[in-house]
């Protein structure tokens, strides 16, 4: 793998981030893509690992060290049939994955000197659509059998193709406008630009799969007719709940859980002739919540033109460096690092981070909100606040960015399955307590990360696929197309020992 002692001779190099005082001021994406020398160089770098713990760190099971020999090796085209084996959409990953396979490299042992594997991945998905090696894969026979998929986010997504392409009948129903879930609506186009997430749309209706956009599956497509009409549901409904901020004052205008803000400006960039309902333009914003969802929230009102920004987070400051004794390698280091809207927010000195802090209340004028009073917390839970440190921030807009606690009810107790304690559909091996009914992605197993998602959705639809094989061996038929499909490649060759194409 790679060259022989490459990793003593050449330094990491990450990705290429436009200018923070240059990118703050548009929407288009702020990562940079390396020549192709550069990148090979840093494909060098994998070793021979006896063990390659970047298998075990990414939640996808990419074959990491293989297209890193081949992005060296030159070998791009080999390399794009090594990503698409185990993930249906490296470009969302490689640009919005935290990249748990870089903490677990063996070379991760020496902080901070992984193997570039994110840049790298992003760098063979972005090479391939601009080669032409991307191209609908539709099955070459029907089943008969027809599938819903309920949330066209990348779970809703993956699982869709995985179906269509062992030949089921897939209808993927979208509530919003357009499909991609968080991706499309959430996540801010600075980070993920939408054509990335429409041309992976049109992929999936090009392979023959039904997307329908502004259905409310429950409203609009009521479950009888939903169990009637197919022959197994898929609920890939996200985890869409966002935790509160249970204080005096959370009722004061100007109070906005952050997805309310996201998705106004997503469609707002989509479509300037779209008004938002809430906008940062000239006030004071307090983000509350540390994470991706609170930076993106910095990131637009950066955008928009905020007087200051502030971000506060319960928890205490993470130590600079990976803390040994609490997250060894090859676990996701508990360490500081600056976001990228911190860094535009500073840049332009108009933001601000701050740790270990509650919020006490909020207080108002005319029903508006203008202070926000907090506390420092106590640094163990529950994160009382410590007396004598109460003090007071000036607000116009409170974005609440403190996480999700489970997927929206209705559906779940409309279908009649069984939920877990936290409020998620319970389902160990992907099947609901109700027949034919299965679950993946955050409604599962709750808020996580993008590489989960497609991972939820390609296994959840292994085991929809074995449910419908199962009806078919019993004689059941199916309510689904039974004419001949469209012929279509064979996916990618098994190379490898171990391979998996893309179809399966």
């Amino acid at each position: 793998m790679g060259e022989l002692g490459a990793f003593l001779k050449i330094e990491r190099e990450g990705f290429v981030y436009r200018d923070p005082a240059e990118r703050s001021g548009d929407y288009h994406e702020f990562l940079e893509r390396r020549p192709d020398d550069e990148l090979a160089e840093q494909g060098a770098r994998c070793m021979e690992c006896g063990v390659p713990f970047c298998h075990n760190g990414c939640p996808l099971g990419n074959l990491i060290p293989d297209w890193n020999d081949l992005v060296y090796r030159d070998r791009w085209q080999d390399a794009i049939r090594q990503l698409h084996a185990t993930n249906n959409f490296p470009e969302f990953t490689g640009r919005l994955c935290p990249a748990p396979c870089e903490a677990a490299c063996v070379l991760e042992i020496r902080e901070g000197d992984a193997v570039s594997i994110k840049q790298l991945e992003n760098a063979i998905i972005d090479r391939a659509w601009e080669e032409g090696w991307v191209a609908p894969q539709p099955p070459r026979a029907e089943t008969g059998y027809a599938v819903a998929v309920v949330g066209s986010g990348p779970a809703g997504m993956a699982a869709a193709q995985q179906l269509r392409r062992n030949g089921h009948a897939v209808t993927l129903f979208e509530r919003d406008e357009s499909a991609g879930g968080l991706v499309r609506f959430g996540v801010p186009d600075f980070k993920i630009e939408k054509w990335v997430v429409q041309r992976r749309v049109d992929q999936l209706a090009a392979e023959g799969v039904d997307v329908r956009c502004g259905v409310d599956v429950g409203v609009d497509v009521t479950v009888p007719e939903l169990r009637e009409r197919f022959d197994a549901v898929v609920l890939a409904t996200g985890s869409r709940v966002p935790r509160d901020l249970p204080v005096p004052g959370r009722e004061l205008d100007g109070v906005h859980f952050a997805m309310e803000y996201l998705y106004g400006r997503n469609r707002w960039v989509a479509d300037e002739g779209f008004r938002p309902a809430v906008s940062a333009r000239g006030k004071h914003v307090i983000v509350i919540g540390g994470g991706d969802t609170g930076a993106d929230c910095v990131g637009n009102s950066m955008r928009e033109g905020a007087a200051s920004i502030t971000q506060l987070e319960l928890l205490p400051e993470p130590p600079a460096h990976r803390p040994d004794e609490r997250t060894p390698w090859p676990l996701w280091p508990q360490k500081f690092r600056l976001s990228y809207a911190m860094e535009e927010a500073r840049t332009a000195a108009v933001g601000e981070q701050d740790y270990a802090v509650t919020t006490t209340h909020l207080s108002g004028e005319d029903g508006r909100v203008t202070a926000l009073h907090y506390a420092q917390a106590q640094p163990a839970p529950p994160f009382s606040p410590v007396a004598g440190t109460a003090g007071e921030l000036k607000a116009d807009l409170v974005l609440l960015a403190m996480g999700f606690l489970h997927p929206e009810q209705e559906l779940i107790d409309q279908l009649g399955c069984e939920k877990d304690r936290r409020g998620n559909v319970k389902a160990a091996t992907f099947g609901t307590s109700m027949e034919g009914v299965f679950a993946a992605g955050d409604a599962r197993r709750g808020q996580s990360l993008i590489v989960w998602a497609i991972n939820e959705g390609r296994q959840c639809a292994r085991m929809v696929d074995r449910h419908l094989n199962a009806l078919a061996v019993r004689g059941e038929v199916g309510s689904g197309n039974t004419q001949p499909a469209d012929s279509g490649p064979e996916g990618p060759p098994r190379h490898i020992a171990g391979a998996v194409p893309a179809g399966r």
